[in-house]
This record gives C-alpha cells, structure tokens and sequence, in this order.
C-alpha cells in the first residue's frame, strides 16, 4: 500500500473525547468545510458495522465501509476512488488524562496507486490544511488556528 498521507496533530481533550467529537461523523461539516453533508448507516452512533456517503461541496461523492474498530483507539474505513482504493486510519493516542494526539494514515492500492494516489493525496492534503485547524479548534473551544502539529 502507498502512504501518501499521515498528519498528526494534538488536541486538549481525553482520547475518550476526542474520539466522542470524531465519531460524529454527520457533523463533520461544521468543521471540514469541503463537506456538504454526510450520510451514516445505520444512523446514530459510529459502529464496526458503519457505511455511509459523504457529499462533498463540488459535487463529487465519497463512499466509505468500516474495516476495522476498535472503541477509543482506532477505526479504519475504505472507499473507491475512481478506480482505486483508499484506506482511511483514524488513530487516538492518550498523551495525557487531558491530550490526545491524533494520528490520521491515507492509504491508496490499485492501479497506478503510485502515481494517481499522488494526485489525490494533493487535493486532500489541501483539504487537511484547512480542515484540522477548526477541528482542533472545535475540540479545544479555542479559536480556529491553535494547532498543534506533531510532524
């Protein structure tokens, strides 16, 4: 698999916290403002058995299928794009009773992974940059830009 994304930041929340706010993933736009809105099967709470849509702003939609879940540490969900695969790894790493540093893998496999998950790793990076910041902010109900990036 091509990693061509990791981001790491830390938040001013318990990994318990943390992973509450995360969780909900319909809420996303209120802080990831290339997101329209998202759709979460079955609705209500993120679960091992999770699927859904997320309607971005350009019109373009992106389906995700969790693979993996493990209750305040991790979840990893996949979705095609065009005709790759993507690997989403959520990771919630205690640092303290009161820090979580959150650890976020992308992953591309398929054909031409190397080159096209470069293209799409560009366009999502761009996304991040802008994205995180509120998050953090959200999270520390601080003001938007008080991130603490670890790499």
């Amino acid at each position: 698999m091509f990693t061509p994304i990791r981001q790491e930041f830390i938040v001013d929340v318990p990994p318990e916290d943390a992973w509450q706010h995360l969780a909900r993933v319909t809420q996303w736009p209120s802080w990831a403002k290339h997101i329209k809105h998202v759709e979460l099967v079955p609705a209500g709470k993120l679960t091992s058995e999770s699927r859904g849509i997320i309607h971005l702003n350009n019109g373009m939609k992106s389906t995700f299928q969790m693979t993996e879940f493990d209750l305040h540490r991790n979840w990893k969900w996949v979705g095609p794009f065009l005709w790759l695969t993507i690997h989403y790894d959520h990771r919630f790493d205690p640092i303290s009773d009161h820090h979580t540093k959150l650890v976020w893998n992308v992953g591309v496999t398929g054909l031409g992974a190397s080159i096209f998950g470069r293209l799409f790793a560009a366009i999502y990076r761009r996304n991040l940059k802008r994205a995180i910041p509120n998050l953090v902010a959200e999270m520390n109900g601080a003001k938007p830009g008080a991130v603490r990036k670890t790499k």
